[in-house]
């Protein structure tokens, strides 16, 4: 697999659980709708009285799952990063890429408190369960734009 399908993999999914802990409750988890730039980062929007808000800005690192919603296609990316709240001209480019996937995004902009989370990788890792034997590809933030991968 190369970066470009692990790219057109995750463009398919449109929602996935995210992760991320905090001291005084643990983990948390929720399904999110999801967009994927051409870097690779993960954007979402969310109000900003969400735990996974108050949880990413006390401690940016975050996990999500990709995939694995249909019956018979057992394919999913793991996907390990950094969080972020962009402003100015980076905020307006992953609210492009956003609303590209969610065209309803923008009749939400006038919800009080709504932020955009944008997710810079810095670890996935594809498994098909479809193949026999299974596939199992590890990507570095590195690889992603190298071409490289790590076949495990």
């Amino acid at each position: 697999m190369t970066p470009a399908e692990l790219l057109a993999f995750m463009r398919t999914q449109r929602l996935a659980v995210q992760a991320s802990v905090s001291e005084e409750s643990g983990v948390q988890a929720a399904l999110v709708g999801i967009a994927v730039t051409d870097a690779f980062e993960i954007v979402f929007d969310t109000l900003d009285s969400a735990r996974k808000a108050r949880n990413l800005r006390a401690s940016p690192v975050c996990a999500f799952v990709l995939g694995g919603w249909q019956n018979g296609d057992e394919r999913t990316a793991q996907y390990e990063g950094i969080a972020d709240e962009p402003t100015g001209d980076e905020l307006e480019r992953i609210k492009a890429v956003y609303y590209a996937t969610w065209p309803d995004g923008p009749s939400r902009q006038s919800w009080p408190g709504l932020i955009y989370v944008r997710v810079r990788p810095r670890w996935i890792r594809y498994s098909d369960f479809n193949s026999v034997p299974p596939t199992i590809i590890e990507f570095l933030a590195k690889d992603l734009h190298s071409g490289g991968i790590r076949a495990r």
